[in-house]
């Protein structure tokens, strides 16, 4: 697949390394010359100049891309060349980097296809590998959706259950399932659950306290400290390519 990439930063320039190891094709674009040149010398093709004007998109090959990642730290140069890329039917992923507040998701989440946010991403990652523990946050699906990994415990309800037998909330969904140490996988309703066993959820933040009562074994005054948490987090201070 073809790619251009708007911004040849930290968070750009991992990308496209990611992607040229998959084996696509990437051309990037950017306006400092500094990143110019180390882009230029791990060997990518970089058009210099603004990437919120079409004819630096063109001469990057918006006109044959599959997507294009504006990921810039300057929400204004993302949007404009998000609006140019859907002129030419690209896929379109724009980077935001202020606070995660649902009236800028809102705004730009209808004119584009996916809103990331690398620093937010970056700080769940980070709370997991401090917190450790039975519950690991996976990704922000939406400012009121969450996708959590948690681990049975002994104290869970749902302990010695089978997938069949759970009933979660109904804006919650199972995702994945894996056994103690085993790997991950599609939920077989038959799997019985036990202490160790991990399942893969998401969640509306609404009802993510009810999901942690059930699969971990949190009194509901944890349950519902711990899931305000997060969603303040979300909604409040947050910061994906």
């Amino acid at each position: 697949m073809r790619f251009v990439i708007i911004g040849a930063g930290r968070v750009g320039l991992r990308t496209a390394r990611v992607l040229r190891e998959e084996g696509h094709d990437v051309t990037l674009i950017e306006r400092d010359e500094p990143k110019v040149r180390r882009a230029r010398n791990e060997d990518f093709r970089v058009v210099e100049g603004d990437g919120s004007r079409e004819d630096v998109l063109e001469e990057a090959g918006v006109t044959d891309a599959d997507a294009v990642g504006a990921l810039t730290g300057d929400l204004n140069v993302n949007f404009t060349a998000c609006m140019i890329a859907n002129h030419y039917g690209c896929r379109t992923i724009m980077r935001i980097d202020e606070a995660y507040r649902e009236g800028i998701y809102r705004k730009y989440a209808e004119a584009v296809d996916e809103v990331i946010y690398p620093e937010r991403l970056g700080a769940i990652g980070a709370k997991n590998a401090l917190l450790g523990g039975t519950i690991r946050a996976i990704a922000d699906i939406a400012p009121h959706l969450q996708v959590v990994e948690l681990m049975i415990t002994d104290d869970a309800p749902v302990n010695g259950y089978t997938i069949s037998e759970l009933e979660l909330p109904a804006d919650a969904r199972v995702l994945a399932f894996g056994k103690r140490d085993g790997e991950l996988a599609l939920p077989d309703e038959d799997e019985s659950l036990e202490a160790g066993d991990r399942l893969v959820v998401l969640a509306d933040f609404d009802v993510l306290s009810e999901v942690r009562q059930l699969l971990v074994g949190e009194s509901e005054r944890e349950a519902i400290a711990n899931a305000n948490e997060g969603a303040d987090s979300v909604s409040g201070s947050g910061g994906s390519n």
